[in-house]
């Protein structure tokens, strides 16, 4: 073995592809994202470079402009954004999940209409389930869609923790249609709201507020967003068909359990690049503290981390595109991803010791992003309770 994280089988455009995303997080991502992150500004130009590669139509087939490639390329350039900085990953996974459903799911006409400028970047996707009193309950949804006439409806209700909520044109948003099932998530539907960026009343009925103040995951605009009497016509709604909503955010966000899954994987690379560099950096005793078995040991544990994490990551992405059901997979590798990662920035910390806790070096960034990725796209524990319903299904004692 020589590096961690390495990834067998892969084809000679997919090499090529992270060979030249490495090349860009090294060169452009990481010397900016300090300055930028500390002030919370948007890494346009990085942005603009992501575009310029092709990465927001990565997973976008080729007939509507995009590259047609896999969900496992698309994790593994994931990875290496995160690895750069977590929040220009961000940018294009709330895109990525919505272009996904669209392309799933989505009508002819939806396809024709959003894929091929969502493969360019002209639009960008926001995906909005939670709500301010939510949780995970994903079928409590109170945010309603009333039928106005035969070709519309009005819809009122407050979303929350829309991920590019403010940079975004194109807004994926769960409401309760009321269709008349019994099971509540049987009433849930998902419109397609285009608007333009920016934030206040971006259309008549729909209002992004400010963007909230973060602990971490700094740069990108999270925000909420508010529905008030915003008509929407009933070829907005994905797929063309009320109440099918909770299945086609499901669908979105297995996949983005995977693109989490990927972002741990890159900030617990980057902690450990950090912490190995900084072990033999720096002496005490009259020998670089890495030769101390303690520094050695937590190094060891380290990469061993990472490397599992990596793997579990591969393993989840290439069961989807294979086309079988991966919710099990995807669950178990966001939920030990996210919690190795939050393990490995931490013992990189303390190998720091206290410089680790000064701005001026990057492990203090890293110790307040990893925390993200334990709560994002489903909790620990719902990862558990989603892990546990999937063995159970399968080991059902007879």
């Amino acid at each position: 073995m020589t590096r961690l994280a390495q990834t067998l089988g892969l084809t000679e455009i997919q090499t090529e592809i992270l060979a030249n995303v490495r090349s860009f997080v090294d060169k452009q991502i990481i010397p900016n994202a300090q300055e930028l992150e500390h002030a919370d500004e948007y890494p346009q130009a990085i942005v603009d470079g992501m575009g310029e590669m092709g990465l927001f139509g990565l997973m976008i087939p080729e007939e509507y402009g995009g590259l047609g490639e896999s969900l496992l390329t698309y994790a593994l350039c994931v990875e290496e954004l995160a690895r750069g900085w977590m929040s220009v990953s961000g940018v294009i996974n709330t895109h990525f999940i919505v272009a996904y459903m669209i392309r799933q799911h989505g009508t002819d006409e939806q396809k024709q209409r959003f894929l091929p400028r969502m493969a360019t970047g002209e639009v960008r996707g926001a995906f909005s389930m939670s709500e301010p009193e939510l949780g995970s309950d994903v079928a409590a949804i109170k945010t309603t869609a009333k039928r106005d006439g035969d070709d519309g409806y009005v819809i009122n209700g407050q979303k929350m923790w829309l991920t590019n909520g403010g940079s975004s044109t194109l807004v994926a948003a769960l409401v309760r249609t009321e269709e008349g099932h019994e099971k509540p998530h049987k009433n849930l539907t998902t419109f397609l709201v285009e608007k333009p960026a920016g934030f206040g009343e971006v259309l008549p009925g729909v209002t992004i507020p400010r963007k909230l103040d973060k602990m971490g995951y700094k740069g990108i605009d999270t925000t909420e967003l508010i529905f008030d009497g915003y008509r929407a016509p009933a070829t907005d709604i994905l797929g063309g068909a009320p109440g099918r909503g909770f299945a086609h955010m499901m669908d979105g966000v297995e996949v983005g359990r995977v693109n989490v899954s990927a972002r741990a994987c890159g900030i617990a690379q980057r902690a450990f690049e950090l912490g190995v560099k900084y072990a033999q950096q720096r002496s005490t005793f009259g020998k670089p503290i890495a030769d101390h078995q303690a520094i050695a040991f937590s190094l060891a544990e380290m990469a061993t981390k990472v490397e599992a994490a990596h793997l579990m990551m591969v393993n989840a992405a290439r069961l989807k595109d294979s086309g079988e059901r991966n919710d099990v997979a995807a669950g178990m590798a966001k939920y030990l991803c996210s919690e190795y990662c939050a393990e490995v920035t931490q013992a990189s910390f303390r190998i720091h010791g206290g410089y680790g806790y000064s701005k001026e070096f990057e492990i203090e960034r890293l110790m307040r992003d990893a925390p993200f990725l334990l709560i994002g796209e489903g909790t620990s524990e719902i990862q558990k309770q989603i892990i546990s319903k999937g063995l159970l299904r399968e080991y059902r004692a007879q």
